[in-house]
């Protein structure tokens, strides 16, 4: 990786179903208390600019560039990479999109998410996505996953394969099931021997209620940051060279059966 080590945050807050304005002006405060505070990479909540205002999805896809353009302009100024998703338009269809915009303030992907969460019917208003995505930054390669993503072991470890040390994960998980979302960034992390840095948001969306619980979780498990319920952002300062340490203690990449199981 290019960067030995690095500051890394996630923010955490109650999205306004449809208010971007709103939104981004508590994502803005939050960053720019980050950038002060030294932080090179801030991870936001799953469409943390509009939230699931499925209804109006098309509507606010069409202020995405916009809000890429302040993103950008942001990350590029206070040398701080960002990620959060947002609504992507490609004709009549909305994706579901992971931002990653380096600290250079030049947009170096976007993950569409590929699994789609039925028991709220995003696959009624989000198309899915096709494809893996990772994202050659300076911090390294980095692997790109959204929420309900997490409950799928392949696509962590495709990441892993493709060389990616750290996952960055933009969430909407609720509360009832916190428990799954804790257990699920331990595992990735500690199967992947790979840093996870997930972000989760908090309040509520109608019936539903979010619990936060960010976290930032070492290669081995360990966890480096653990946020609570209320409205903030989490920081760790990750060391690129642990990934490696963890694999000299337990190869797992050698020891995988690719004879057996590919």
């Amino acid at each position: 990786m290019e960067k030995r080590g690095f500051r890394a945050a996630a923010v955490q807050f109650d999205i306004v179903n449809g208010n971007i304005e709103a939104n981004l002006g508590t994502a803005f405060s939050y960053l720019e208390e980050l950038a002060d505070r030294g932080a090179d990479l801030a991870v936001l909540p799953e469409l943390f600019s509009c939230g699931f205002d499925n209804e109006n999805i098309a509507v606010h896809a069409r202020r995405t560039p916009q809000t890429l353009a302040r993103m950008a302009q942001f990350a590029g100024s206070r040398s701080m990479a960002l990620a959060g998703t947002l609504p992507e338009a490609e004709g009549d269809r909305v994706y579901n999109t992971l931002y990653y915009i380096d600290r250079d303030g030049q947009v170096k992907g976007g993950y569409r998410k590929l699994h789609l969460f039925r028991l709220t019917a995003e696959h009624e208003f989000y198309a899915p996505g096709d494809e893996v995505v990772f994202v050659d930054t300076g911090f390294g390669r980095i692997g790109l996953m959204i929420c309900y993503d997490l409950r799928f072991p392949e696509l962590a470890r495709q990441l892993f394969l493709d060389g990616a040390r750290l996952f960055i994960v933009s969430a909407q998980w609720p509360a009832p099931r916190v428990a799954h979302w804790q257990t699920l960034l331990r595992a990735r992390a500690i199967e992947n021997q790979s840093y996870m840095l997930c972000c989760n948001r908090t309040g509520s969306d109608g019936a539903l209620e979010f619990p936060g619980s960010s976290a930032i979780v070492g290669p081995s498990g360990e966890t480096m940051g653990q946020a609570g319920s209320d409205a903030g952002f989490i920081t760790a300062d990750i060391d690129t060279d642990a990934p490696a340490r963890a694999a000299a203690q337990i190869p797992v990449a050698e020891d995988r059966r690719k004879d057996i199981y590919g």
